[in-house]
């Protein structure tokens, strides 16, 4: 079903369900069926991963509350070209909500780890108080002890001394359960930055560590260069020798990037079989040299599937190299190297292409 049709289709069931006697909760329930449905249509359609970050972006463009996503899928399909998971990668970057809700959650964790920090505190320091209190209780009860006429309060006192003890020692385990808390969080927030294939930087830890080096370069005066990396036709590797070979096949060009690419390269997994690196202090040029470099390399070496002893053939990427500092806009170097890319597919495959 074409995209734009499906706006037509969309647009005669409310018409049709504005006319009809239901009840305002019965059309919202089957809006929200029918929109899942599309949802559902419009990625096995077009082959694309159940991510996320993909069901966020093509229900922004279908449902019509992102109408510069919408625009940019009508286009692409009245083209004819590939809506692929590089391409939607790409139009996830116009989706300004998306660096929202990343910003928000970690604004989120660091309160929540803030409010754990200070609830550790107070538990420690109500700790050591109750201790204290504890300690002179114990002290009066024994100079007490002696007397007569005063069994009662004795009596009293101890029982409030047995609660002071009950009280330290729940406090003393709401501090290590916090204790606990925050190093699960802390945790967590390391692994969301981690891609769980090939055990890369994701594009979340990118983006971030994009926006640090181009502020880090600019204030040395020093260049940054940026490269997406798409590995060629690997859809028929899917399609050939499956998805777990596939997956293989990912983490071993990740480990060829990591070994090659070099200490002042930042290297991540940008989605599905894209990849992006950040070259530190070299200018476009030099930056294209030395991925010309590892695509060389990658492409010498011969692959074979363990499972079938079937032979995958040589593995190549296409990549498109801007430089960031070239532009005070980051999104400028992104679009540039993201057009370098499409270029070098377009000719061919395997080479690079400057943006």
């Amino acid at each position: 079903m074409p995209f734009a049709s499906g706006f037509s289709r969309a647009a005669r069931a409310r018409t049709k369900s504005a006319d009809a006697s239901a009840a305002p909760e019965g059309r919202a329930e089957e809006a929200r069926r029918q929109l899942l449905e599309r949802i559902g249509e419009f990625v096995i359609r077009n082959d694309l991963a159940v991510t996320a970050q993909n069901l966020a972006t093509v229900c922004g463009a279908l449902s019509g509350s992102h109408p510069e996503l919408a625009r940019a899928l009508v286009q692409r399909e009245a083209s004819g070209e590939p809506i692929d998971q590089r391409w939607l990668d790409t139009l996830a970057r116009l989706d300004p909500d998306g660096h929202s809700r990343i910003a928000a959650l970690e604004t989120l964790s660091d309160k929540l780890e803030y409010a754990l920090m200070r609830f550790a505190q107070t538990a420690r320091a109500a700790q050591s108080e109750t201790s204290d209190h504890r300690g002179a209780i114990g002290v009066q009860i024994e100079t007490l002890a002696g007397s007569e006429g005063l069994a009662h309060v004795l009596d009293l006192s101890r029982a409030m001394l047995a609660r002071i003890e009950q009280a330290e020692a729940a406090m003393a385990r709401s501090e290590a359960e916090a204790a606990s808390l925050r190093q699960s969080l802390a945790r967590a927030r390391i692994e969301a930055d981690v891609d769980h294939l090939t055990r890369l930087p994701n594009r979340r830890a990118f983006e971030r560590r994009l926006v640090s080096a181009a502020m880090e370069a600019e204030g040395k005066g020093e260049p940054l260069a940026i490269a997406f990396c798409d590995v060629d036709h690997f859809k028929q590797v899917n399609d050939r020798h499956g998805h777990a070979a596939g997956d293989r096949v990912l983490c071993a060009l990740a480990a060829t990037f990591t070994e090659m690419a070099g200490d002042s390269c930042f290297v991540a997994r940008h989605g599905g079989e894209e990849f992006v690196l950040l070259f530190y202090g070299l200018g476009k040029q030099a930056a294209k040299g030395r991925l010309d470099a590892i695509r060389r390399a990658q492409g010498a070496k011969l692959l074979m599937n363990r499972d079938t002893g079937q032979p995958f053939g040589r593995i190549t990427f296409s990549a498109g190299v801007a430089e960031v500092t070239e532009d005070p806009d980051i999104r400028s170097a992104l679009a540039r190297a993201d057009a370098a890319l499409y270029c070098a597919k377009q000719q061919g495959r395997n080479r690079v292409e400057l943006g």
